[in-house]
C-alpha cells in the first residue's frame, strides 16, 4: 500500500502532488505539538516529585546517643521543630550545626517517614588535665595557656590548639624543638583524662651575635646595649642568650636610640640576619647597621610668634650648648624648660616647634625653637580605671594638670612616664580623647597593678668584715598611699644592725617627702679594741629645689655607748672615752643632693654632688658642728668601651663641748681608701698594745678608676679595672691623749694603686682587689687583697 501511495505521488498530476504535501505538513504540525506537550507533562511530573521528596514534615523526632546534653538543647542547636516543614538543605546545615557545635564525636540524621532520628556520640567530659615531661615551666604556667577545661566536653580542636600554644611558650622560652602532643586516657562515665606529652628539647642559643658597617662603636660595645645577648658559660641560668625573634625588632629601636643620642641622626639598620647552625643548637645572629656621621648642635635660637611672648625669657632658659653632641631627648629637655616657663608666666596654650637645618659642610643642626600658640583645647577630666589597691590620688598627683587646666600633650606624656615611674603597675596607660565638646579633652588612665611588697634575702663577704646575712622586708605602695616601709635586719661578724625606713612622698598633698629613721647597730670589729651601740631616730623632710637637685632638713636624735672588748687591753684614750658611758646627741641638720646620673639626655655618664652638715647642742651632752661632702662622676670614653669613674669626699668635725670620742670621729674604711683595713690609716695610739685606731676630726679622699674588657669573651661577664686611690685622716683636737703615745695626728696622705677583676656572676657581683700601697706609714694597717661578693635571692 505505501509502494503506490509513493507511486501515486511521484506519477500524479501537479494538482495531485500539492494537495499530498499540504496533507503531509498537516500531520507534521500536529504531530510537533504532540510531542511538546508530552514533554511538558512528564517534566512537570517529575519537578512535583522531586519538590515533594525534599520537603520532610517530621511529626516525631527521636533522639539517640544523648547522655550529658538533652533533647531540647540539640534540636535547639539544630533549629528543627516537630510539625515544621523543612528541606533536605535544612536538614544538611542541622548536621553541620551539630557537628560543628564541638560536642559530639558523631552525628548521624535519619529520616524515616514521619519520624526524624538523630543519632549521637558524645565528646567525653575532660576529667583532669595534666602535663608530663615539663621541667623549664611550671604546671601553673602552663594551666593558664590552654583553654580546654576540667569538667567541660573533649574537643580535639580545642586540644590541638593548647598544644600549639604551649609549644609556642617554649619556642618564646628559645626552645624551638619542644614538641607537645595531646593524649587522652579513658575512664568510666564517658570521661577522660586530658594529658599533654611534652619533649621540651634543647634550648637554641644565641652562639653569636655580632655587628656589620659599625666603625665608632665595637661590638663589645654594641652588644651592651641590646637586649639579646650572646651565650655565654652560666647558660642554664641566663634567659636573654635564647634567639626571641619579637626581641630582635626592640633591639632594633634600642640600638637607634643608642646612635640618635650621641648624635648619629643617619643611623639605621639594614636588615638583621638570624641564621640557624647546621646542628640546629644556635643562632649567628648579624646586624647590618650603617652609623652615618655624628652631628653637634650648632646655632641655636628662639623666635616667637607671640606678641606677648618675649623670645628673649626662653633664650635664657636653654642650657644646651652650640658644640654638644646632639642628642634628641636634649631637644626635648629644652622644650620642657620653655613649657614650664610659659605655664610661670601664665601663658597658656603655648606650644614650642623646633625646626631643624642640617649643615652638612660642618656637620652641625641649628636648632630654631619657634613659640606658637597652640588650640584651645582644656583638661574636662581624668578618668581612672584598674587601680584595685594604689588610691586615685597616689595617681592624680603624677599630673600637673587638674580638671579646668590648659590642655598640654607634652605635660601628659611626663605624667604617664612618673605613672610608670611609681613602678606600682604592671601597664599603664594613658590617652586623651575629645570630651563633650571639641574643645574638652578627657584624659583615661589604664592601670594594672603589680605586687609592690617583697621579701628579701641577701648575703655579702669582705675580707675584712667576713660573710654576712641581710633580711629586708619593703613595701613601696603601703596601703596604696604610695608610701614606703622597709624593715630590715642585717649581720656580719663584726657588726649587727636593724632598721626602720618610712616615707611619706606627698607630705599633706605636696612634692614634700616625710621620712621617719630608727636604726639600732652594734659593732664588734677584730681591728679595733672596742665595741659599738648606737640607737638613732631621725626625722626629715625632702623636696626638690631644682631640675635635678633636692634638700633635706632633719633632725637626728641618737644614743651611743663604746663597750669594752674582753681580754683586750685598750688605749689610755679609748678607756677614758669607755668611761663616759652613754652620750646623747640631739642635732639638726640638712643634705644637698644634685644628681644627674640617671638623667634623660645624660648618655655617657652624669654627676653626683652630696652636701651634709648636722649642728649638734639642741639639748644632749654633746655639741659640734660635723660636715661632709661628695663629689662624684662616671663617664664612657673610648668609644664607650672603658668606664671612667672618679670621686672626691671629705669631712669636718668640730668640737664645741662634750666627749669628743672615736665613734663620733671619722674612721675610714674600704668604701673611702682601698688597700688597707677599716680603721687602718689615721691617727693611732702606737703605745697601746692594740695601736689602738683613734678616728680623725677631717678627712679627704679621692679615687679614680677606669674600668675595661679584658678581650675575653663578653658572655663571660668578666672584665677588669685599674684604680688609684689616696687619702688622707687628721686631727685629734679636744682628745684628752695623756697616757698616750700618738702617732699620724698632723696626717699624711696615702697614695695606692690596685688593680681589680670584676665577675658578673649569675649569684652576685664578684669583685677581687689587688693593691699596694705606694705611699704609706709605717704604723698602717695594710691589705693587699680583697675579696667582696654581694647577693639578692
Amino acid at each position: 500500500m505505501s509502494e503506490e501511495w509513493v507511486t501515486t505521488m511521484r506519477l500524479g498530476s501537479s494538482s495531485g502532488r500539492f494537495q499530498m504535501h499540504k496533507n503531509y505538513n498537516v500531520m507534521g504540525r500536529v504531530l510537533r505539538a504532540c510531542l511538546i506537550l508530552s514533554f511538558l507533562s512528564v517534566a512537570w511530573v517529575l519537578q512535583t516529585a522531586q519538590a515533594e521528596a525534599q520537603n520532610y514534615r517530621f511529626g516525631n523526632i527521636v533522639i539517640d546517643g544523648n547522655a550529658r546534653i538533652g533533647d531540647a538543647a540539640i534540636l535547639s542547636q539544630a533549629g528543627i521543630a516537630r510539625g515544621k516543614t523543612v528541606s533536605a538543605g535544612q536538614l544538611n546545615d542541622a548536621f553541620q550545626k551539630l557537628q560543628n557545635s564541638g560536642l559530639f564525636e558523631s552525628v548521624e540524621i535519619v529520616p524515616v517517614g514521619n519520624t526524624l532520628r538523630i543519632v549521637v556520640v558524645e565528646y567525653p567530659t575532660i576529667n583532669r588535665i595534666s602535663f608530663e615531661g615539663n621541667r623549664r615551666i611550671k604546671d601553673e604556667a602552663l594551666s593558664a595557656l590552654v583553654t580546654s577545661a576540667v569538667r567541660r566536653a573533649f574537643n580535639p580542636t580545642t586540644a590541638e590548639k593548647d598544644a600549639a600554644a604551649i609549644a609556642e611558650a617554649y619556642s618564646s622560652d628559645g626552645r624551638l624543638a619542644a614538641r607537645v602532643s595531646p593524649r587522652i586516657i579513658r575512664r568510666s562515665d564517658n570521661r577522660v583524662d586530658l594529658v599533654f606529652e611534652i619533649f621540651e628539647g634543647d634550648v637554641v642559643e644565641i652562639e653569636r651575635l655580632s655587628f656589620v658597617g659599625n666603625r665608632v662603636y665595637s661590638d663589645r660595645r654594641l652588644r651592651r646595649v641590646l637586649d639579646t645577648k650572646q651565650a655565654g658559660i652560666f647558660r642554664t641560668l641566663i634567659r636573654k642568650d635564647t634567639f626571641v625573634a619579637d626581641r630582635i625588632e626592640f633591639d632594633k629601636q634600642v640600638l637607634q636610640d643608642f646612635y640618635f643620642s650621641r648624635g648619629y641622626v643617619d643611623f639605621r639598620t639594614n636588615s638583621v640576619n638570624a641564621e640557624l647552625a647546621e646542628e640546629r643548637d644556635g643562632y649567628f645572629i648579624v646586624f647590618n647597621v650603617q652609623e652615618g656621621q655624628q652631628f653637634s648642635f650648632g646655632e641655636i635660637t628662639t623666635v616667637s610668634e607671640l606678641s606677648e611672648v618675649d623670645s628673649d625669657d626662653y633664650q635664657s632658659v636653654i642650657k644646651v650648648r652650640p658644640g654638644v653632641t646632639y642628642s634628641p631627648t636634649l631637644v626635648e629637655n629644652e622644650i620642657s624648660r620653655m613649657e614650664r616657663l610659659a605655664i610661670r608666666q601664665g601663658v597658656n596654650f603655648l606650644r614650642v616647634e623646633p625646626r631643624i637645618s642640617r649643615n652638612d659642610r660642618d656637620l652641625t643642626l641649628d636648632i630654631e625653637f619657634v613659640l606658637t600658640r597652640g588650640p584651645r583645647v582644656f583638661v574636662e577630666r581624668i578618668d581612672i580605671e584598674g587601680n584595685t589597691t594604689t588610691l586615685d590620688q597616689v595617681i592624680r598627683r603624677q599630673f600637673r594638670v587638674a580638671e579646668g587646666d590648659p590642655f598640654n600633650p607634652r605635660e601628659i606624656r611626663e605624667s604617664a612616664e612618673r605613672i610608670r615611674a611609681l613602678d606600682f603597675f604592671e601597664t599603664a596607660q594613658v590617652n586623651a580623647r575629645e570630651g563633650s565638646s571639641p574643645d574638652q579633652i578627657i584624659v583615661d588612665v589604664d592601670v594594672e597593678e603589680k605586687p609592690t611588697g617583697s621579701l628579701n634575702f641577701g648575703g655579702s663577704f669582705s675580707a675584712s668584715s667576713g660573710f654576712g646575712l641581710a633580711i629586708s622586708f619593703q613595701e613601696r605602695n603601703f596601703v596604696g598611699r604610695g608610701q614606703q616601709l622597709t624593715l630590715s635586719f642585717s649581720t656580719a661578724e663584726e657588726s649587727e644592725q636593724y632598721g626602720f625606713n618610712f616615707v611619706e612622698p606627698a607630705f599633706l598633698g605636696r612634692d614634700v617627702a616625710f621620712g621617719l629613721r630608727l636604726d639600732y647597730r652594734e659593732t664588734d670589729s677584730d681591728n679595733l679594741t672596742f665595741g659599738t651601740e648606737r640607737i638613732l631616730f631621725r626625722p626629715s623632710l625632702t623636696f626638690p629645689i631644682s631640675e635635678y637637685g633636692r634638700l633635706q632638713l632633719r633632725y637626728t636624735a641618737s644614743q651611743s655607748s663604746m663597750v669594752a672588748q674582753s681580754g683586750v687591753t685598750a688605749s689610755p684614750v679609748i678607756d677614758r672615752e669607755i668611761a663616759s658611758g652613754d652620750q646623747f646627741t640631739s642635732a639638726v641638720g640638712f643634705e644637698y643632693t644634685y644628681d644627674t646620673r640617671t638623667a634623660s639626655g645624660v648618655a655617657d655618664g652624669g654627676v653626683f654632688i652630696q652636701v651634709g652638715s648636722d649642728i649638734a647642742g639642741f639639748g644632749g651632752d654633746n655639741e659640734y658642728i660635723k660636715s661632709t661632702f661628695r663629689i662624684a662622676s662616671q663617664r664612657l670614653i673610648f668609644n664607650n668601651d672603658i668606664k671612667l669613674s672618679t670621686s672626691i669626699e671629705g669631712g669636718a668635725l668640730a668640737w664645741r663641748g662634750g666627749t669628743n670620742r672615736t665613734d663620733d670621729r671619722f674612721i675610714l674604711s674600704q668604701t673611702n681608701i682601698r688597700g688597707f683595713e677599716s680603721g687602718g690609716i689615721g691617727p693611732r695610739d702606737i703605745g697601746s698594745p692594740g695601736r689602738d685606731t683613734l678616728g680623725g676630726n677631717y678627712y679627704v679622699a679621692a679615687r679614680i678608676e677606669a674600668e675595661f674588657p679584658l678581650g675575653l669573651p663578653e658572655e663571660y661577664g668578666i672584665r677588669g679595672a685599674v684604680f688609684y686611690d689616696v687619702a688622707n685622716l687628721w686631727n685629734l683636737n679636744s682628745v684628752n691623749a695623756s697616757g698616750s703615745t700618738l702617732a699620724g695626728e698632723t696626717g699624711s696622705f696615702r697614695h695606692v694603686i690596685g688593680f681589680s677583676i670584676l665577675w658578673d656572676t649569675p649569684v652576685g657581683p664578684l669583685r677581687f682587689n689587688f693593691t699596694d700601697a705606694i705611699r704609706k706609714e709605717e704604723f698602717d694597717r695594710e691589705q693587699k687583697f680583697d675579696l667582696t661578693l654581694s647577693t639578692t635571692f
